[in-house]
């Protein structure tokens, strides 16, 4: 694709990784076959090339109206277009640069706005999402139906390994999982353990950086991940094999740190190096002697659903159906595995009425083999999923815990 970026952006490293992208794309339109929005639309400016092109017509200068900006927002960012794509296309990386820049030069009406800053204060922060939750499921009961099922069950933590083995992995608590799921970290340090593994948090890490970086506030993004290094270098230094990511959103997200901060002369290094260390828990546990596991049986027929995050960033797809059936888990027939469930982040409360759309097309093609349970590994999808689900939900990791 032929491109001819305006001055203010072509000088601009984020304008000149963004051209780059945008030259890779030869135009063919595979992407669209693997699109959820413009499988669910048939718009073509509800696709990624489409969306491309509006995209290519902002960098270049050319007058881009609110109506493109909505075509850009109902972009669930799942990158299933890079899994499709026969040219490479960072479709994800072009949308994040284009959408910052877009925030940069057209403001959003007073209520989006304010929205969106609300979401990146309170999602972010693991204390106050915490206590807002608990009031919710507090007042659960009396809430109106369609607020009543956005509120998860409160959920009790379980208890952590008391002893310790000599080797160490890290994983992080995130900001959503610690309160809503709670029993999840904790479930895979129990796992871990039984195969020689002691899991541990660093108190001082947070939000994986993710919520702000998909709300283009880039800045927070980037201190966010700065905090999360300083909090896992000193255990890095001490020999820590691996970062554990049990959420794979978090997981796409620290896989990135060294290239969204290769700019940065103090972080450059050690971000390469948290992301080099950074693995997802099914790959992580696929590589250990899982005969060690006396995995329970009486789970019933389960229903794997595969994030996006987890199949189409982290490229991970079939890596915990492998680990699950070598537990000797009775895994359900699915349709559709590459569509997206319709959580992606903030999408599900930014974009409520596509959202639901999604989620009913993903529940009847995880329920064609009526499972008696749905497992997936990623808070947000997990979460989502239970809105809905007539069958219990929960992270895969607890039933090799249970």
């Amino acid at each position: 694709m032929q491109t001819n970026l305006v001055q203010q952006f072509a000088n601009t490293p984020e304008g000149q990784e963004a051209e780059s992208i945008l030259r890779a794309c030869v135009h063919c339109g595979f992407c669209t076959a693997t699109c959820p929005t413009y499988q669910e639309l048939n718009d073509e400016r509800d696709g990624p090339r489409g969306r491309i092109y509006l995209m290519k017509m902002f960098l270049e200068g050319e007058e881009v109206t609110e109506k493109s900006r909505e075509h850009l927002d109902r972009c669930l960012t799942c990158r299933s277009c890079e899994t499709t794509c026969p040219s490479g296309v960072k479709y994800g990386r072009l949308v994040d640069i284009s959408r910052g820049l877009m925030e940069q030069e057209m403001p959003r009406p007073p209520k989006e706005r304010w929205i969106r800053w609300s979401l990146a204060r309170v999602l972010p922060n693991r204390r106050l999402f915490g206590f807002l939750l608990r009031m919710g499921q507090l007042f659960r009961p009396v809430l109106p139906s369609v607020l009543r099922t956005k509120v998860p069950p409160r959920k009790k933590a379980s208890p952590w390994p008391a002893a310790s083995h000599d080797r160490i992995v890290l994983a992080l608590a995130g900001c959503v999982q610690p309160s809503a799921t709670p029993n999840t970290n904790a479930a895979a340090a129990r796992v871990l353990y039984k195969l020689g593994v002691t899991m541990v948090e660093a108190p001082e890490a947070g939000c994986c950086g993710a919520v702000n970086h998909h709300l283009s506030e880039h800045d927070q993004a980037l201190n966010a991940m700065r905090r999360n290094i300083d909090a896992w270098w000193p255990a890095i230094e001490a020999g820590a094999e691996a970062i554990i990511m049990t959420a794979s959103g978090c997981g796409a997200m620290v896989q990135e740190y060294g290239h969204l901060l290769k700019d940065d002369p103090m972080y450059a290094a050690k971000a390469q190096k948290v992301s080099d260390m950074t693995i997802d828990l099914g790959a992580f546990l696929l590589k250990q002697d899982l005969e060690k596991l006396k995995v329970p049986q009486g789970a019933g027929k389960v229903a794997f659903h595969c994030p996006c995050t987890l199949q189409h960033a982290m490229q991970q797809n079939g890596v915990v159906d492998q680990v699950l059936r070598k537990a000797g888990i009775d895994l359900a027939e699915t349709k559709e595995k590459h569509l997206c469930c319709g959580s992606a982040g903030t999408y599900s409360i930014l974009q409520p009425k596509l959202s639901q759309r999604l989620l009913n097309n993903k529940l009847k093609a995880l329920t064609v083999d009526n499972p008696d349970r749905i497992v997936t590994a990623n808070i947000g999808c997990q979460m989502h999923l239970e809105t809905k689900a007539q069958v219990p939900v929960q992270h895969w990791i607890e039933l090799l815990d249970a």
